[in-house]
This record gives C-alpha cells, structure tokens and sequence, in this order.
C-alpha cells in the first residue's frame, strides 16, 4: 500500500467543497457570511493543495474562488466557485482515474459542507433544515459510491486495506443517517447534534479517501 499524493487527496477535497458552497449559494438559504466561510475554508485546501505538490493550477484556482466573497450577497458567488472546482478537479486527476477524482470530490464535499452549513445553522437556527439533509445525502451516497468504486480500481490484495476502507465508509454513511435523524428533531439541539456527527463524519470520509488512494 503506498501513500496517495497528498496534493491530490487535497485538490478533490477543495474541488468538493467549492462545489457544495457553490449549490448552497444557488439556493439562498444561508447568510452571505456562510459563503465567506465555505470560500474561504476550501480556499485554504486548495492552497495547501499547491504546497504539498498540485502545482500553481490549484493556488491560482483558490484566488478565483475568493471571488465568490465579493459576490457572496447573490448566486453570483457560485460562478466563481464552481470554476475554481473544475480547476481542482483538473489538478486531482492526474494519478487517477475520473471516475475515482469525481466520486472523492463528491464524498468529501457533501460530508464537509454539512459540516460547515450545521455551524451556520447553529448561528441562525431558524433557516430551513432541508439544504442540510441534501448535502448529508450528497455526502453518505457519494462515500458509498466512491467506496464501491475503490475496490474496483483496487491494486492492493491485502486483506487489511479493504477491511478498513469499507469499515470507515459504512460507519460514514451512518453518521449520515444519523445526521438526516437528528434533523428532524424541531429544537436546537437536533441541529447541535447533526453538526457533531457531521465532524465525525468528516474524519472517517476523509480517512476512506485517503485509504482508497493508497490501494489504487
């Protein structure tokens, strides 16, 4: 099992994530300071990205998606994001297939952002609940699917790799149904809840994603 390239694993990830901000901001359903928040959280992977080894593509695409924070009043502000995730995508797929790049992206984003839009619900709980279940359905159908997929496009015949990367991505989607649960309790603390499975949710996606990158 040899280790993923991190500039990649990063690039997929601020790919994801700028998508998802970019959906949300179609839908005008959380504050502007929440684009501010997911711009600037999937900026800073992408530039991460750069540094560990994406290259200049993914730092110039981190600048375009800072556009959206000057146009995060309107859906404007998914123009610049969604381009910045192509550019991400493009710097991603270089050591692996598209099918594998898409899947990652789609897993991490959905997962992450409803981690990132249950914190703006704490701030404003009254907003509608429903763009939180879609992303956590976004984020539990896309691990599964890049789960599946992985072991595809698996090179590694260990037993370990296998049993651990189908491990972290069932317990994933679980968290997710958790979340989707905990979201229909009406009182602030189903929203509390959600957002405190979606961190778990956060790290065991992430760490299905690495894991699948090093048996490819």
């Amino acid at each position: 099992m040899n280790p993923p390239d991190p500039g990649a694993v990063l690039s997929l990830w601020a790919a994801g994530l700028a998508a998802a901000v970019a959906l949300v901001a179609t839908w005008k359903v959380a504050r502007p300071g929440f684009i501010l928040l997911g711009t600037s959280v999937a900026a800073g992977i992408g530039i991460l990205a750069s540094v560990a080894g994406a290259g200049w593509w993914a730092a110039a695409a981190a600048f375009i998606s800072l556009l959206g924070v000057y146009l995060r009043i309107s859906r404007w502000a998914a123009m610049p994001l969604a381009a910045a995730s192509l550019l991400w995508l493009d710097a991603a797929h270089l050591p692996w297939n598209w099918l594998i790049v898409i899947s990652g992206a789609i897993a991490l984003g959905g997962v992450s952002s409803e981690m990132l839009l249950g914190h703006w619900y704490l701030v404003d709980p009254k907003l509608p609940r429903r763009a939180l279940k879609i992303l956590a359905a976004i984020g539990a159908a896309g691990i599964a699917f890049d789960t599946v997929l992985v072991q595809v496009f698996a090179e590694d015949s260990s037993v370990i790799s296998p049993t651990v990367l189908i491990g972290l991505g069932a317990t994933t989607v679980i968290l997710m149904v958790g979340v989707w649960f905990s979201l229909r309790v009406p009182s602030y603390t189903g929203v509390m809840a959600a957002t405190g499975l979606s961190y778990l949710a956060t790290l065991t996606a992430l760490g299905a994603v690495v894991i699948g990158r090093a048996v490819i």
